[in-house]
């Protein structure tokens, strides 16, 4: 593997920090949003569950095809590498790196090589945060939600 490419190392370590803040920033601004929704929303309480676990996931689908569409970009540059089991950089196949990585289910059909192994690896981090972070926003939910009143 090549990494003396320093104008590609630089690009992807860039585009890493910046999904990596907008994901952060979006997820933080997103369960914000939706927990003040839930705190107006009128009715039966224990919806107000359902609609924060969906809420949640819509944020890391989201969250998802960020850096998948990140992926995708950058693996158009010279020299920051390639994905085993994808023989073109396709957009569909970047988001389903993108979500084996997030996820952290790890890499069965595809693996990374090369610099872009940065990005991959940030986001794996990442993805492992976020759904944390949402499952402890999900069990605040259910604390103040779950019984009837």
């Amino acid at each position: 593997m090549d990494y003396s490419n320093w104008l590609t190392n630089t690009w992807i370590v860039l585009a890493t920090l910046v999904l990596l803040l907008a994901c952060v920033v979006g997820h933080y601004e997103g369960l914000n949003l939706l927990a003040r929704r839930l705190a107006r929303r009128q009715g039966p309480r224990r919806p107000r569950v359902l609609y924060a676990v969906l809420g949640a996931v819509c944020l890391h689908i989201a969250e998802i095809w960020l850096f998948g569409l990140g992926i995708w970009l950058l693996l158009h540059l010279a020299d920051a590498g390639h994905v085993i089991g994808m023989s073109d950089a396709r957009l569909l196949d970047s988001v389903y790196l993108s979500a084996v990585t997030y996820s952290t289910v790890g890499f069965g059909d595809v693996a990374p090589s090369g610099p872009i192994r940065f990005l991959i690896g940030t986001e794996s981090l990442l993805g492992f945060v976020l759904i944390t972070w949402s499952a402890s926003f999900t069990f605040l939910e259910m604390e103040k939600n779950w019984r009837e009143h």
